[in-house]
């Protein structure tokens, strides 16, 4: 039997209003609203280098952290860290070394945990 392998990946974050998600991540992201259709709402990068994200709104609250997460590898801490902490981000932890990397830990306008990291490419 041949091996099935998908064309491509979509990342999808449940949300409780996918409008003001949409918003805070297709700034932070530097995406574009594709479209939407109750209950999901699509970003995709303009130059379709980095996978869609689909905001899809749940009736069930956030419990809890996440198990996965999305971590955004930018060049210098600031000016990125005011960036989307100006969107509507809020820092949990950080800026600290993590393992040799600066790294700040950040929620979403909903809560949903996201990293700002400074990779050199190591």
């Amino acid at each position: 039997m041949a091996a099935v392998t998908p064309s491509e990946m979509v990342m999808v974050l449940d949300c409780a209003d996918r409008e003001a998600l949409a918003e805070f991540w297709s700034q932070a992201l530097g995406y574009r609203i594709a479209r939407t259709s109750p209950p999901y709402t699509a970003l995709t990068d303009p130059e379709g280098r980095t996978p869609e994200l689909l905001l899809q709104e749940v009736p069930e609250p956030k419990r809890g952290k996440n198990r996965m997460h999305i971590d955004l590898r930018v060049p210098a801490m600031e000016p990125a860290l005011g960036r989307v902490v100006a969107l509507g981000a809020r820092v949990l932890r950080g800026p600290s070394d993590d393992a040799g990397t600066l790294t700040t830990v950040l929620a979403d306008p909903e809560g949903n945990e996201f990293c700002l990291i400074v990779f050199d490419g190591a």
